[in-house]
């Protein structure tokens, strides 16, 4: 236990320093003052704002976070993107997918493309639910952010003092693990530690006990080691907290406040949507749609949200600043800010070109994307893939869901990133618009939603 403490003695001082920072942020009223109304898109050619107007569920068109971003760059088309999306359905290259994109505080696209099942075809539309796989981290940052916002629990609060049975391998990394290190996967565990038991049926209350014989890369706090297992700690924690389960503190903190009609945890959930997009994966004579795994759903603040891209556009909305009422801006900021470096994510088509950094904050990942700031998440399950960035200098948000383990939907987010900075097109997508010519492009053997096309995890590693 000596030498255990002697060897992060050095990072005592280092933890203390980051949490001074984290509290400040994380403690803030939700009444702001709001500016100038943000530019709108600056294209000329951009569609008139959709009848889904954003006021209807509060929204105001001034970040609080930036309330005079720049404009997206000249020739930034949503219809460009559009016709792209409309392309990578078609002949069922992929069976289905929904797009939303947002800026200066509107939503300007917001559609559904393709089919929600290959068997019994009915048309996506913007209230059609997908599973979210590992965006659902980004909900359980958040809902811990307004616990924390009401004092209820601390980013420095020792995960032990709320779960008093749970053990790592010894009890200095037991002690020392807190809330903030299991939401931005500083447990200490290494890559992805019992998904494989987990995909096995495992229950997630025997995952969390083996936990205390797994092996370690570190001690909590020190390294950085996705899981879905262990940060999914986060919603006991929440229900010790509250002495409410983390499904309703999250269906009555975030989705009903925001409006997100359509949303819902747990296979239970999706399957009671009025209309739901099918999983899909390969077989000889093209997509087959399959029932969705339970699997992850086990694993709720991991991977256990659904939801439509009317609602997802809500959400990227929200985190984008525009409902302050609900999440005020020093707590977007907390959970927008960088905590741990990753640059295992500087890999893959587009990361490898674009990414200068990588990190992990609350929920969320952060990117130097050629010089400009993007928060970002993707996420992959059996059959759904999904990605979800914002450019906060250009108060822009895309969010790009889709029924299927192809990995060719993903090349339209770099591609609606370099357009909104004026980056010259790049080849992400074998797809052109009816009235440019990008180059065609192979698919890429990995799939940039987070995973390889032939694996079921719930996100990227």
């Amino acid at each position: 236990m000596k030498g255990a403490v002697n060897r992060v003695s050095a990072h005592k001082a280092w933890r203390a320093t980051l949490v001074g920072l984290l509290l400040p942020l994380a403690v803030g009223s939700a009444a702001q003052t709001p500016g100038a109304d943000a530019p709108l898109a600056a294209a000329a050619s951009a569609p008139a704002v959709l009848p889904v107007q954003v006021a209807a569920v509060g929204v105001q068109r001034t970040s609080v976070l930036n309330p005079n971003p720049l404009p997206v760059a000249q020739g930034f088309d949503v219809r460009r993107f559009e016709d792209m999306a409309q392309q990578l359905v078609a002949d069922q290259r992929v069976p289905g997918m929904a797009m939303a994109i947002v800026q200066g505080g509107r939503i300007v696209s917001m559609r559904g493309y393709g089919i929600t099942d290959t068997k019994a075809a009915e048309p996506i539309d913007s209230h059609t639910v997908f599973r979210l796989a590992s965006l659902s981290k980004s909900f359980a940052g958040t809902m811990t952010g307004l616990l924390v916002n009401d004092g209820v629990i601390r980013w420095d609060s020792r995960v032990n003092d709320y779960l008093p049975d749970f053990h790592l391998q010894n009890e200095y990394a037991t002690q020392r693990l807190t809330v903030a290190d299991v939401l931005s996967h500083r447990v200490g565990l290494v890559h992805n530690t019992y998904d494989r038991d987990l995909e096995g049926n495992l229950d997630y209350r025997a995952l969390t006990q083996k936990l205390a014989y797994a092996p370690t890369a570190c001690l909590p706090g020190d390294c950085y080691g996705y899981q879905n297992v262990a940060f999914s700690l986060i919603g006991d924690v929440v229900f010790a907290a509250t002495g409410t389960f983390y499904q309703q503190e999250v269906e009555r903190r975030i989705l009903k406040p925001l409006g997100m009609n359509d949303a819902s945890l747990g296979l239970e959930g999706i399957e009671a949507s009025p209309r739901w997009a099918k999983p899909h994966v390969r077989g000889r004579g093209g997509w087959v749609s399959l029932t969705p795994k339970p699997t992850y759903y086990r694993v709720a603040p991991a991977a256990g949200v659904n939801a439509s891209i009317s609602d997802m556009a809500q959400w990227i909305l929200a985190h984008g600043g525009h409902r302050p009422d609900v999440l005020p801006a020093p707590l977007l900021a907390t959970l927008h800010a960088p905590l741990v470096a990753t640059p295992g994510e500087m890999r893959g088509s587009w990361r490898r070109q674009r990414l200068s950094s990588a990190s992990y904050a609350i929920g969320w990942r952060v990117y130097d994307y050629a010089g400009h700031q993007v928060v970002f998440h993707a996420g992959a399950v059996q059959g759904y893939r999904g990605m979800m960035a914002m450019l906060p200098e250009r108060d822009l948000g895309v969010v790009i869901l889709w029924n299927s383990e192809s990995s060719l939907p993903s090349g339209l987010l770099p591609t609606i990133l370099d357009s909104a900075v004026g980056l010259p097109a790049q080849r992400w997508l074998d797809v052109a618009p009816f009235d440019e010519g990008l180059y065609a492009k192979s698919q890429e053997a990995t799939d940039e939603a987070g995973a390889d096309a032939s694996t079921a995890t719930a996100a990227p590693k």
